[in-house]
């Protein structure tokens, strides 16, 4: 599956079959986000947090995969992430994009 976030792939002819979307809210153990928050007094990278919105991310994209899968697409253009804080420490990963199946020539 090609996964890109323009609107063409170059040298394909393609039809539109759907929009196609993924997402996950997810949170972090206590234990990390008391660690984190104190991390806050001094500066830097939270990377309790980093990993967190990596690995969500990258459930958030499979799942939008296995969606474009069900129609058969053969690609997934104008991939656009977005995300947004459900409550203090729980974040929702949103991805979509265009399913696409290759014309044959």
């Amino acid at each position: 599956m090609i996964l890109v976030n323009t609107e063409t792939i170059p040298g394909t002819e393609f039809e539109v079959l759907a929009i196609v979307k993924g997402s996950i809210v997810q949170t972090k153990h206590i234990g990390k986000d008391i660690i984190s928050g104190l991390k806050t007094l001094v500066g830097g990278e939270l990377n309790a947090y980093s990993d967190m919105l990596n690995e969500a991310r990258a459930i958030a994209t499979k799942r939008m995969v296995e969606e474009a899968k069900k129609l058969d697409a053969d690609a997934v253009i104008n991939i656009r992430y977005t995300t947004s804080n459900v409550m203090q420490t729980a974040a929702e990963i949103l991805v979509y994009g265009t399913a696409v199946k290759y014309l044959k020539k």
